[in-house]
């Protein structure tokens, strides 16, 4: 991959990124959320909510009258690590990560209970020199707090690299230009779906179009 060696190291999202789950897993997470709410979630919902298709989670929830504390609380006490960890697969062009011989970064928003059996089910934790799975206290993408941590773990920060993250939202675009990197946005849903475009340094809807 020619593009990857003008970079000094790389900063990765997970899931939509490199990996997926299936809609099934998805599907029955947000039926067990909506008994505990007390209100159902439809199919376009629990993608939007799920993607992250209109940015941020917690504004959404909000504007559908949803209060976030409540439905995260619902959320993660219906997340089972194992069981995601079997539903989730990793897609195809992510390989190249593998490859690279820069510092690798990942920086997500998939709580630590969550990615660390999914990486380990998908066998790509060792591709990673530093990782960060943001909270409260690092912020949370678009804020460059968490990208900023997983610099310093990669030992890239403040030294003159050049480097890029990839993602597949807004979000991710948004962390990266805040950070001061340029912006990889993998568009795996489709402009159509999300209803509008994400721009970015580049916009691609595979990994392969790097090359």
């Amino acid at each position: 991959m020619a593009m990857a060696l003008s970079y000094d190291f790389w900063l990765l999202d997970l899931d939509g990124t490199l990996i997926d789950v299936e809609w099934s897993y998805t599907r029955e997470v947000f039926d067990a959320v909506g008994d505990r709410l007390g209100r159902g979630f439809t199919d376009r919902e629990a993608r939007i909510l799920w993607n992250g298709l209109t940015g941020s989670r917690d504004r959404q929830l909000r504007e559908w009258g949803i209060e976030p504390v409540s439905f995260w609380e619902a959320f993660h006490a219906e997340e089972d690590p194992l069981v995601r960890a079997e539903q989730t697969y990793l897609h195809e062009d992510a390989a190249f990560v593998a490859d690279l011989e820069v510092p690798v970064g990942l920086v997500t928003h998939c709580q630590q209970f969550l990615a660390d059996p999914v990486l380990d089910a998908v066998g790509i934790r060792d591709w990673f020199d530093g990782i960060v799975c943001c909270t409260e206290e690092t912020g949370w993408k678009p804020d460059p707090g968490p990208v900023r941590q997983v610099m310093q773990e990669i030992d890239v920060a403040g030294n003159g690299h050049r480097g890029v993250l990839a993602g597949d939202g807004s979000n991710d675009v948004g962390a990266a230009w805040n950070a001061g990197l340029d912006a990889i946005h993998v568009e795996r849903i489709g402009h159509d779906r999300r209803g509008r475009c994400v721009l970015g340094d580049y916009r691609v809807t595979s990994f392969d179009e790097l090359s």
